[in-house]
């Protein structure tokens, strides 16, 4: 099932997507009572999903997907993004670094994050070295503490596709990425979330990324130096995940600082980010 979060009218509402992925029919007036995605992820029960699952899009009012204006997903998290840096050994090496033994984690500050066809202001007058990453996004679904290998499944919502938008200059320039990664705006989400159920792992899902129509990143999550369960189990073990928390989980080589020279975004161009059995999330520079 797809999940979004979209405006109808002058209305932020939540909805999901038909099979054909034509048409989005609004949750709320299926007989539920969600306040916004964090809320529905957090409350939702096992049978009000399968009651969503069923739903007849031939006789509930249902509205056209290319009429419809996508938000992100989640257009405010309730916490900072937890990242994974490196986690794709050729990526590392592009940056000269060696592929790390252990995670990388970093947060990205992101009180709101963009959504499919979104314009991204560059803010090229901070850093005109403005860079883009595809990456793999999970969407936790529960409360989780301490998990092990065999219950990871058990407390993931569902995926989406994230674009990490980074000004390298700041990244560079600072010891810790915080500061690089977290320009306004620079998080964007979409267009939907993909629900576990479409996508048991363990999966194999090509990603890639293109600017004005070429190919910059190909890859697979298959590449993952460290996979989810890994990433999952680990960060439980110190840190309470909750709840609509979103962990971005690593770009594959072939980001605009990897080339030589480089091929940093400037304003005007089309990033689009497409990760297999998710669709593609495209975002336009400003």
């Amino acid at each position: 099932m797809r999940f979004v979060t979209a405006m109808l009218g002058n209305n932020e509402v939540l909805g999901i997507v038909n099979p054909e992925k034509t048409h989005i029919a609004e949750i709320n007036a299926l007989g539920f009572n969600f306040c916004d995605m964090l809320d529905l992820v957090a409350r939702i029960t096992p049978q009000e999903l399968e009651k969503l699952t069923k739903t007849d899009f031939a006789s509930v009012k249902a509205h056209p997907l290319a009429e419809t204006k996508l938000l992100s997903p989640i257009p405010r998290p309730k916490y900072d993004i937890i990242c994974l840096g490196q986690n794709y050994a050729a990526h590392a090496e592009e940056f000269g670094s060696k592929p790390p033994e252990v995670p990388i984690y970093f947060g990205k500050r992101a009180t709101s994050t963009a959504g499919h066809l979104s314009e991204i202001d560059g803010h090229f007058e901070v850093d005109k070295f403005m860079d883009y990453e595809v990456e793999l996004a999970v969407i936790i679904g529960k409360e989780a503490k301490k998990i092990t290998y065999e219950t990871v499944e058990d407390y993931i919502f569902g995926y989406s596709i994230f674009n990490d938008f980074t000004s390298r200059s700041l990244q560079k320039r600072h010891h810790q990425w915080y500061l690089g990664k977290s320009t306004d705006g620079f998080a964007s989400m979409g267009p939907w979330i993909v629900t576990k159920d479409e996508m048991p792992m363990p999966f194999h899902l090509s990603l890639e990324s293109r600017v004005n129509g070429e190919v910059r990143q190909k890859s697979n999550t298959e590449l993952l130096l460290h996979g989810i369960e890994k990433v999952l189990v680990e960060m439980s073990q110190s840190i309470t995940l909750y709840p609509g928390d979103i962990i971005a989980t690593g770009t594959p080589s072939g980001v605009g600082m990897g080339f030589d020279p480089p091929k940093m975004l400037k304003s005007g161009d089309v990033v689009e980010c497409e990760i297999e059995g998710l669709g593609i999330l495209k975002n336009f520079v400003k």
